[in-house]
């Protein structure tokens, strides 16, 4: 039989996808305020593997990624999610959403990502939370499942989410 151990701390991400600069600075100032600085930000980048979000946010969209300095435990990783929606509905215009904040978090071995949709491979966490382990890290790379999502499949994605896991293992064992 196992022992019982603590899951430990992991490494908060967050991706905001928007058409407006300005309500997706708004958003990354109300989730930095919640989890503190990031310390790791990805470039501005094109949106263009799905028209999921035109409807509600026009185009053309851009991305970004980001990382939070500080490491949060795992338990209780919902309640992140469940942050980020309220700052969606905060800048919520006229019932349409301005900037999608999708979190998640890195470790050693994979990134998870957080979600209100159930589906078979996703697990549900605790409050209508599901955890969906999107990516994994192998042989010295992030490396996809069959249903990783396009952009997360992508080069560019998984370069920064490398960064980001190397700064995480810096932080474990005890560098900053």
């Amino acid at each position: 039989m196992g022992k019982l151990s603590s899951p430990g701390t992991v490494k908060l991400i967050s991706s905001f996808i928007y058409a407006r600069k300005e309500d997706m600075e708004k958003a990354l100032k109300a989730f930095s305020e919640k989890y503190g600085r990031t310390d790791l930000a990805s470039g501005e980048m094109d949106f263009d593997f799905t028209d999921y979000y035109d409807r509600e946010f026009g185009r053309p969209l851009k991305r970004i990624l980001v990382s939070c300095e500080a490491l949060v435990p795992v338990e209780g990783i919902e309640t992140v999610k469940l942050a980020s929606n309220s700052i969606e509905d905060s800048l919520s215009r006229n019932g349409k959403r301005t900037v999608n904040v999708d979190p998640g978090y890195v470790t050693e071995a994979k990134l998870v990502l957080l979600t209100t949709k159930d589906y078979a491979h996703r697990i549900h966490i605790r409050r209508g939370i599901f955890a969906e382990c999107t990516l994994y890290y192998r042989n010295e790379k992030f490396r996809s499942w069959p249903w990783t999502y396009p952009d997360y499949a992508s080069d560019g994605i998984k370069d920064f989410l490398a960064g980001v896991r190397e700064k995480y293992v810096a932080q474990i064992k005890g560098g900053k």
